[in-house]
């Protein structure tokens, strides 16, 4: 009987292990003297199984449990064999609100620009090219309906020549410009709408106003309500700023209003406008935790009550830990999404590692500019450039020193633009930065749940 290779952490009264299949196990402290010193013998008959059952050791002469792990191995990586599946198309840094958190834009820009009908199409006939058979277009800006006649165009001409793939359209709005012709072509070609809601109205007012002042919570609240009407998917995401600290349970509360089920909470990256305003708007990352974990625990207590409601970075690290399976989420993989699982074309034509290699850009870094619709038209010479190489490498976890020993290194990720833009390095320097301290803390959040509440880990699993 041999150990897999696995990676732990002291939690309260025991140990914490996981290993490369997302597996995971609390152990006494006994228990884990036993494991490191393969005394096997000593484990009492259930904690035996169950190391077994999950990975911990195996029987080196077992094939069909070497093939069952390597099984688990490949669903925690299924990822590693879909080729580019998510291509952003970025219409326009134009944009019709003046949110205090905007990283995309600074104030130093002045230049606004929309993408043409021909940059479009150059850009259609590369994302066609990925050998993904399975792809998302995804319309973004500043705000892409300032630029509706481009996504008709890009819808239109890419049923046109999409020939065996499958396309799924998405467009990220703040729907402030949404007219009935719109909503009716979004229902006609099954595009999914996701928008911005930060909370009750004056989180949300506060946080998304336009540039006299004027708040946007009431538009969303009726253009939800019309596209429901419509029978359009929508969705929502919520930003937190430090208005959203003081009303958690508020923010479900709006989404439960809006017939929302699905609720991602997104901390703030100092990048852009939130670097600027981070003194007013940012918080410290105990102080995000401490919100992050009001939030989950009030959810499962409505969740207990029959009301259905999931949060959205819990769902994707509940599916690895729980389920062992790993979505394509780009920046809690490794090695990360940039180019290999996502790309953005700018309005311009230049094409970016992802959408935050463009927010990058816009800040004045083309770091992770890949090329330019007008220079090159082939799929292949993106991704074998440097950058793109250079972008995978940066974000093996299992190759970086501060990462490759973490216990949550399974279920985590590394963003090189994020590393750049505020460490000016892409491999980051300074183990537990701020980003890295987000990530652990909402694990240590969930992994605590589990071990304290029984039935927290039954409505964990509904959700995943």
């Amino acid at each position: 009987m041999k150990s897999n290779y696995y990676n732990f952490k002291k939690y309260k009264d025991k140990y914490l292990l996981t290993n490369e299949e997302g597996k995971y196990i609390f152990l006494s402290e006994e228990e884990f003297h036993h494991l490191v010193y393969r005394e096997y013998n000593k484990l009492e008959e259930g904690i035996f199984v169950r190391l077994k059952q999950n990975y911990f050791i195996y029987d080196e002469n077992d094939e069909v449990f070497i093939e069952k792990v390597k099984e688990q191995y490949r669903g925690m990586k299924s990822y590693l064999f879909s080729a580019t599946c998510l291509h952003i198309f970025v219409l326009t840094n134009a944009c019709n609100l003046n949110c205090v958190y905007c990283q995309a834009q600074d104030s130093e820009q002045n230049n606004k620009g929309s993408m043409s009908v021909e940059t479009a199409k150059r850009a259609v006939d590369i994302a066609l090219q990925s050998p993904e058979k399975h792809l998302t277009f995804e319309f973004q800006g500043g705000e892409p309906l300032l630029c509706f006649d481009v996504i008709r165009f890009i819808i239109e001409y890419s049923q046109k020549n999409c020939n065996d793939k499958e396309i799924e359209y998405s467009l990220v709005t703040n729907t402030l410009l949404l007219t009935d012709e719109m909503i009716r072509f979004f229902k006609t070609h099954a595009v999914k709408i996701s928008t911005s809601l930060d909370g009750p109205q004056w989180i949300h007012d506060g946080n998304r106003s336009d540039k006299s002042g004027r708040g946007s919570f009431s538009a969303v609240h009726d253009n939800i309500g019309r596209l429901k009407q419509y029978k359009v998917p929508v969705g929502a995401i919520q930003t937190t700023t430090r208005k959203s600290l003081e009303n958690p349970k508020g923010i479900i509360d709006a989404y439960l209003e809006e017939r929302l089920p699905y609720v991602f909470i997104r901390p703030l990256t100092p990048l852009g406008y939130a670097s600027e305003h981070w003194d007013e708007i940012g918080y410290t990352f105990d102080e995000f935790i401490s919100f992050y974990r009001e939030i989950l625990e009030y959810m499962l207590r409505l969740n207990q009550k029959g009301v259905r409601i999931i949060e959205g970075h819990a769902r994707i690290f509940l599916r690895k830990i729980l389920g062992g399976f790993s979505e394509n989420y780009m920046e809690l993989r490794s090695p990360c999404g940039a180019a290999v699982g996502q790309i953005a074309y700018y309005y311009d034509g230049n094409i970016y590692t992802c959408d935050e290699g463009r927010m990058l850009a816009e800040m004045g870094s083309d770091s992770f500019r890949l090329g330019n619709v007008y220079d090159t038209l082939e799929y292949d010479e993106l991704m074998n450039c440097g950058v793109c190489k250079v972008t995978c490498q940066a974000s093996v976890l299992e190759a970086l020193p501060d990462c490759c020993e973490c216990v949550y290194h399974p279920y985590c990720g590394v963003c090189p633009v994020i590393n750049l833009a505020l460490e000016k390095n892409i491999y980051s320097r300074q183990a537990n930065s701020y980003r890295c301290r987000i990530y652990k803390g909402m694990l240590d959040t969930i992994f605590g749940l589990i071990y304290n509440n029984e039935k927290a880990l039954e409505i964990f699993e509904t959700w995943i």
